[in-house]
């Protein structure tokens, strides 16, 4: 069991350095290649956007009013912004964001790879003298990521403005936009913002690979589609989780 997930691990990986490695060439680019990457990002970074910015904007409403308002009682108004900067940006952004994709996307991707593996579509794309990989895989995997990394700075953006305008509402925090703008801005740093990028970009290059390697990974019959898709979810919710302990861990070392 080991060694199987340890060679999942690496084709996810070679999956993504090849990904990575053929996206910087503009050869590769071909109309057909563009018009797939931006129905992919159409798909995963603009349809769920308000979704996205509810689940913020509960997030802004439970967890940045209520740091605002304890860290005002204790006397301690100088933590907001590194609490808010540490909690919400670098933690419960990307990785709510992170699971939102995996759940609403990543299983469409995965069944949609399978079907067209099963009905015989990726061995036509071949047959054209098609790239599959350019086509299928690379699109999905680019697009993910870029939308990925949106939807997280629209989640923080989101959750920081309704905490402000519900505690100033409320009047547990303070009402001063450009004193809560400042705090939060003041307490971000450069290490802040690799965390940030890396937790975003880092479990949805994973998640999107995975995804591609189960649907395309499936053979036989329709039937077997669903454990191969459930394989991959586990396998990127796993991920997820995995890759932000490990880029927490790097961080605060």
């Amino acid at each position: 069991m080991v060694w199987v997930q340890w060679d999942e691990l690496r084709h996810a990986a070679a999956v993504i350095g090849t990904v990575l490695g053929l996206c910087v060439r503009p050869r590769y680019w071909a109309r057909t290649v563009w018009n797939l990457f931006a129905r992919q990002v159409l798909t995963v970074g603009v349809e769920p956007v308000g979704f996205v910015c509810a689940v913020a904007a509960f997030v802004g409403i439970s967890v940045v009013v209520q740091l605002a308002f304890w860290t005002g009682r204790a006397g301690q108004s100088q933590l907001l912004g590194p609490l808010l900067v540490t909690v919400v940006a670098r933690e419960l952004g990307p990785l709510l964001t992170n699971i939102i994709v995996i759940v609403r996307s990543s299983s469409a991707m995965a069944t949609e790879l399978g079907v067209l593996k099963i009905s015989g579509e990726v061995q036509a794309l071949e047959a054209r003298g098609s790239d599959p990989f350019l086509h299928l895989v690379m699109p999905r995997v680019l697009g993910v990521a870029v939308s990925t990394f949106c939807l997280t700075i629209v989640f923080i953006l989101v959750a920081f403005a309704s905490g402000y305008l519900f505690g100033a509402w409320l009047g547990t925090g303070s009402r001063d936009m450009w004193f809560f703008t400042n705090t939060v801005l003041n307490a971000l740093h450069p290490e802040d913002i690799v965390s940030i990028l890396a937790k975003s970009i880092l479990p949805a290059l994973f998640t999107s690979a995975s995804c591609c390697i189960g649907g395309l990974g499936v053979c036989g019959s329709f039937t077997n589609i669903p454990r191969a898709t459930q394989r991959a979810l586990t396998r990127s919710i796993a991920g997820l989780f995995v890759i932000s302990a490990l880029v927490s861990l790097l961080t605060y070392l």
